[in-house]
């Protein structure tokens, strides 16, 4: 029994240091080096401070920013530790009661807007932390966004077409608007 205990102690041991210690360093070394921003969590920083991550979504709620795809994070919105979709089928009244509370507040920032509503507008991703929206969503919003800010609307357009990003590789995915880098270029433009 002692005559393998001892190389059982010593391969359990020498393991854990390789495993535990060693590789996630590592790992750890190599990212920091090959992809320092993205093994930071992709954060974005405005004037020394963090405002926000390009990987996860925020609640945006004022007319005079772009609002965010919806979240079904809980307990709060946008928590990234708790990436979830919120598993409401189509049929579900919950789901529909969602649907329909932001399709009534689209409509009341924006009641004059003759655009269909795009439906990631008024649903929530799988993991209910996109921080993208669609360019339909983005051009729903642009007449109320330029309204509220008073600025010319092709003004607002040049800056959704600098924050619109193609297809991964060109051709995965679908062009996303980043909308927490929108905002804070409409932030950034001089007060009227």
């Amino acid at each position: 029994m002692k005559q393998q205990l001892r190389p059982t102690i010593m391969a359990f041991t020498m393991l854990t240091l390789l495993t535990g210690v060693v590789y996630p360093l590592l790992v750890t070394a190599i990212t920091q080096v090959v992809f320092p921003s993205q093994a930071n969590g992709s954060l974005v920083v405005k004037d020394g401070r963090v405002v926000g991550s390009r990987l996860i979504g925020q609640p945006f709620d004022d007319p005079k920013y772009f609002w965010s795809r919806l979240s079904a994070t809980s307990p709060q919105a946008y928590d990234g530790a708790a990436s979830s979709g919120s598993n409401l089928g189509p049929l579900n009244g919950a789901l529909g009661d969602a649907v329909k509370g932001r399709i009534d507040a689209l409509k009341a920032a924006d009641p004059d807007n003759p655009l269909p509503i795009p439906v990631d507008l008024v649903t929530a991703s799988g993991s209910g932390l996109d921080p993208h929206i669609s360019p339909a969503a983005a051009r729903y919003q642009i007449a109320r966004v330029a309204r509220v800010r008073g600025i010319p609307a092709a003004t607002v357009e040049r800056l959704v077409a600098r924050h619109t990003q193609g297809r991964q590789l060109g051709f995965l995915g679908e062009p996303v608007v980043d909308v927490l880098g929108l905002n804070l270029d409409l932030d950034a433009l001089p007060a009227k």
